[in-house]
């Protein structure tokens, strides 16, 4: 801004006191014209957006590259606390701030152009939104291709239900194991068969569990996927058995 006329100057500086983005043009290296324009290119339902990871407990961040005031006034637009909101933050410095606050948080970086890149790859988990560039997908663990901003809700209240039933499954696995264990060192049970077809329910109990993640689609599809695998499965093995049978009488004939 120091180099600009005094009026190209002052017509910068109110452009950011009022929260607007400005670009300046130049013939040469001497400027000659600056264009202010208000950032309004708020994807729809981001509203909502940040209240559903305001109620899942997420805190939200801006780390941007346009200037501090800008940032700040289309940040509070938004309902979004200033402080919350840092500007002027070169790629480099974004990949410092992520790194930073990955020391004490889990970190989902959310980014749509080359400059989110390295910051995108330095976070937890790096989410690429609308954007097919080779730099992003390579640097991003996950690519919302859509225009819907609220898969960013949905993805986070499906890894903590992830998490939920992974605990769940491993604490049924391990008391299973366990009640087997104790079962047979106790001489309440020793017989094999039915410990092996405990064990074996138990692992169909945390399959189908794990498979509630899906939905009931993803669960109608497990059950006719299992039961069209057994089916398969038993009419192969009933073949086998009868032409080993065969195969033996034949053998067997005088």
């Amino acid at each position: 801004p120091d180099q600009l006329p005094e009026k190209l100057r002052d017509a910068l500086e109110t452009a950011m006191e009022q929260g607007r983005g400005a670009s300046v043009l130049t013939r040469g290296k001497e400027p000659v014209a600056l264009f202010t324009f208000i950032h309004d290119d708020v994807r729809p339902g981001v509203g909502k957006l940040i209240d559903d990871l305001f109620n899942s407990q997420v805190s939200i961040e801006v780390i941007s590259g346009d200037h501090q005031r800008s940032v700040e006034t289309f940040s509070q637009s938004l309902g979004l606390d200033k402080r919350s909101v840092h500007g002027d933050m070169k790629p480099e410095d974004k990949v410092k701030w992520v790194m930073g606050r990955s020391k004490t948080h889990i970190t989902m970086m959310v980014g749509d152009g080359f400059n989110d890149a390295a910051a995108m790859a330095a976070a937890d988990v790096g989410v690429a939104v609308g954007s097919g560039e080779s730099t992003n997908l390579d640097a991003a663990d996950i690519l919302i291709t859509g225009e819907n901003p609220s898969v960013l809700s949905d993805l986070v209240k499906l890894s903590r239900r992830t998490r939920f039933v992974l605990f769940q499954n491993l604490a049924f696995s391990v008391l299973v194991t366990a009640v087997l264990v104790w079962s047979v060192l106790s001489g309440f049970n020793d017989n094999i068969v039915i410990g092996v077809l405990v064990h074996e329910l138990s692992v169909i109990v945390v399959i189908f569990n794990g498979a509630r993640l899906a939905g009931d689609l993803g669960l109608w599809n497990l059950l006719t996927g299992l039961f069209k695998n057994l089916y398969v499965d038993t009419i192969a093995s009933f073949k086998q058995l009868f032409q080993n049978l065969f195969l033996t009488k034949e053998s067997s004939t005088p």
